[in-house]
């Protein structure tokens, strides 16, 4: 059982997907995060081991382990696909350090990306295949409505459609942690202070850290350049700040965007919304056009306004496919808000490509590089091309008996019951653009190619606040009290996405392999807990830590 998921991509790369994959039961919803599922004829009551709610890999890991580990696991989906981001563009993952990453995570991140190509459609084929390899049941468009618990135990959630389902143990994998948040859970949204946990990057962040992410020229904030008084163009968001607020605690997160999967092989061409306006993009434009040759953003794309490649397209520079500010509300809204808030990010990024290759206020060089380009044919066909899931980077984190924190990350501070490692940069995308009186204050380093008015400029100027990118010196434990709530809370819950960590650990955390490594542990961690009839906090660590070594998962 152990070498099974390796034998099976070894298989899959060599013969293709063999069997009948679970495919959803309802006509296409085409390009939407919420829309209505019609209640069940006769609902049904489901009976598992492990209840596993959410889509992301941490489930797929998740119900293996436990299935393996002779337990029944059910995964109930929110939408139509399994694998999170994973299987919806995001195939540039980020690992951190590659040596750090153990179990299945290893085998699929590693083995398979190195044998296959990093198609979204084959990794979603990939998860499904492990799950019915193990006859493990998914259930498509299954949205949490309630829960019921007895005392601090979860006893049965029920979905919109009316099923409902019983467990010994629940597993929240989601990216926003609803099930936990309804079960009655300790969280958070937004950023603590710096204070709280004695950390450097946590609250309002003025200025960038890192100035490749930052303004490379400066740009004008006001729709009538130089007024004040004419008002902030679209995608600025505060006129004034002061020092004083630096590191101070809000509700904000950072930005979200689709990975689109772009293509120069018979593309789709770049579609334009139905309610494109082009004021939106009136801050993309300036900041191109500060630049000091019109081919300059061809050159250096890399810091321009996207990563524009075959594949996975990235979010670069301060104005990118990131609708900073668009993701306030999702945390904590509800389905209904979120589909709006999903809407609002489809029309800004299909406008902001549309308008990149078409708009004549965008150098030629960059509009015929971006003309090139397209939506692919051969991918996302429920959504003509257009990756399916938008990439929740941080929404709610768990409060557990312990906090991951920046501490945790450079290596301050170590742990005894480590469930896996961590290792990427604690990264945060840009979470406001304000206005600066210095580029000083701004951190914005004008180079020595910038043209004389930008080596003179004398006006306010677009800088960035939020972002940063801070090295992890080496790979870090992460605690089994945080993939799992207080005991006060709920002792049958392991939550192995949103875990209860601070603003800065999570943004090193929140890797889709650590999810996978996590959603392990999290797997063994219930099996362990159903054959004793323990709370998951009274499993024994170091029959967990056997468990999990045996499974060649990295903890040290």
């Amino acid at each position: 059982m152990k070498h099974q998921i390796l034998t099976t991509l070894l298989a899959i790369t060599a013969t293709g997907f063999s069997k009948e994959l679970p495919k959803p039961g309802t006509p296409n919803p085409g390009l939407k995060y919420y829309y209505p599922v019609p209640k069940v004829a006769a609902p049904k009551e489901f009976a598992f081991d492990v209840v596993i709610y959410g889509a992301s890999p941490a489930a797929v890991s998740a119900a293996c382990q436990a299935k393996r580990m002779g337990k029944s696991a059910g995964v109930f989906v929110f939408r139509r696909h399994v694998g999170g981001m994973s299987s919806s563009g995001l195939s540039d993952v980020d690992f951190g350090k590659k040596y750090a990453i153990g179990g299945m995570a290893k085998k699929v991140f590693l083995e398979f990306w190195k044998n296959r190509a990093q198609s979204p459609a084959q990794v979603e084929e990939l998860f499904l295949t492990m799950l019915t390899d193990l006859d493990i049941p998914v259930f498509f468009e299954h949205r949490l409505d309630r829960v019921e618990k007895s005392g601090s135990r979860l006893t049965r959630i029920t979905f919109e459609n009316g099923n409902s389902a019983r467990g010994g143990v629940f597993i929240d994998s989601s990216y926003e942690g609803d099930l936990m948040a309804r079960a009655g859970c300790e969280h958070v949204a937004g950023r603590e202070s710096a204070s709280e946990y004695g950390e450097m990057l946590n609250g309002i962040q003025i200025g960038a850290r890192q100035s490749p992410h930052n303004f490379q020229w400066m740009v004008d904030p006001y729709k009538t350049p130089g007024d004040p008084k004419s008002g902030l163009i679209e995608g600025v968001h505060a006129v004034g700040y002061t020092m004083e607020e630096h590191g101070q605690a809000d509700k904000r997160c950072q930005p979200f965007c689709f990975r689109v999967y772009a293509t120069e092989k018979n593309p789709l061409p770049w579609p334009m919304p139905a309610n494109f306006r082009r004021e939106r993009y009136e801050l993309l434009q300036r900041y191109i056009n500060a630049a000091p040759s019109p081919d300059w953003w061809n050159l250096v794309y890399s810091r321009g306004p996207f990563k524009l490649n075959e594949g996975d397209c990235n979010s670069a520079g301060p104005v990118s496919f990131d609708l900073v500010g668009g993701s306030y509300g999702w945390a904590e809204g509800s389905y209904e808000e979120r589909e709006k808030i999903f809407q609002d990010h489809v029309n800004y990024q299909k406008g902001y490509l549309y308008f990149l290759a078409n708009d004549p206020s965008i150098p030629e060089p960059l509009r015929k590089r971006v003309g090139k380009f397209g939506l692919p044919r051969n991918e996302f066909s429920e959504t003509e091309g257009w990756p399916h899931e938008l990439y929740v980077r941080e929404a709610r984190r768990l409060r557990g008996d312990y906090v991951l924190t920046e501490k945790d990350c450079l290596g301050k501070t170590t742990v005894e019951d480590s469930v896996g490692l961590g290792s990427f940069i604690m990264d945060s995308h840009v979470v406001r653009r304000i206005v600066y009186k210095t580029a000083k204050d701004a951190h914005i380093r004008i180079s020595d190619e910038a043209t004389e008015a930008q080596r003179n400029w004398k006006g306010d100027m677009v800088g960035v606040e939020g972002q940063f990118d801070y090295a992890v010196p080496n790979p870090y434990r992460i605690s089994y009290r945080s993939i799992r709530p207080k005991k006060a809370d709920c002792v049958n819950l392991l939550v192995p996405t949103v875990i209860s960590s601070s603003h800065p650990a999570y943004g090193s955390s929140r890797m889709e392999p650590v999810y996978m490594i996590l959603g392990q542990s999290a797997g063994a961690a219930a099996a362990i807990a159903l054959s004793g009839n323990l709370p998951v906090q009274d499993v024994d660590y170091s029959a967990l830590r056997k468990v999990l070594l045996a499974e060649d998962q990295l903890l040290d």
